[in-house]
């Protein structure tokens, strides 16, 4: 059943690498909670206590809003295919966008990609497994390419501009900070 660890084991480590989705939980002091789907080549596990993965584009900017008044995150990581098992990473994470230095410091990690957001860095305090027994079993057909194809068509100063109109505020009306001040 569920286990309480300090840290990210090599078991672990193992299984975040063979998934293909993750889901990111954030709140801010106040309004609504979120919890984010996300999928590509995005997640990296720097050490036993510290993951770093790169937001992409999206509709909307719910993380980066909450990072700024509340640092606390939730990961989840599935399994939907072979043993069955829950795994949650719980930490403190900053927000790191293309003006900052440690964007640029974690990019290199992830493959090119022209809607990279920003990059967050957790630092994790708590590692929970549980045993998943009803998460169905799912097969991988393939990555999604759309939201990667749209990017490359979008160009950086569409993008930026997609940013303006539709990322620079939370559903709650908190700020991202996602532009250039």
């Amino acid at each position: 059943m569920g286990k309480k660890l300090d840290a990210i084991t090599t078991e672990l480590r193992a299984f975040i690498e063979n998934q293909h989705i993750f889901f990111v939980g954030t709140a801010a002091t106040e309004g609504r909670v979120n919890v984010s789907p996300k999928g590509t080549d995005s997640f990296r596990v720097l050490d036993t206590n510290k993951i770093v993965w790169m937001n992409l584009t999206g509709s909307g900017n719910e993380t980066a809003a909450h990072l700024l008044q509340n640092s606390r995150m939730t990961i989840m990581f599935c399994a939907f295919e072979g043993k069955p098992m829950i795994l949650r990473l719980y930490g403190s994470a900053n927000i790191y966008h293309k003006r900052d230095a440690k964007f640029h410091k974690y990019s290199g990690l992830f493959p090119e990609n022209i809607g990279a957001r920003q990059i967050i860095e957790m630092k994790v305090d708590l590692v929970q497994t549980s045993c998943g027994f009803a998460v169905p079993f799912m097969d991988f057909k393939e990555e999604r390419t759309t939201l990667n194809t749209w990017a490359k068509k979008q160009g950086e100063t569409r993008i930026a501009e997609y940013w303006k109109n539709r990322n620079t505020k939370s559903i709650d009306g908190f700020e991202t900070n996602v532009l250039d001040d």
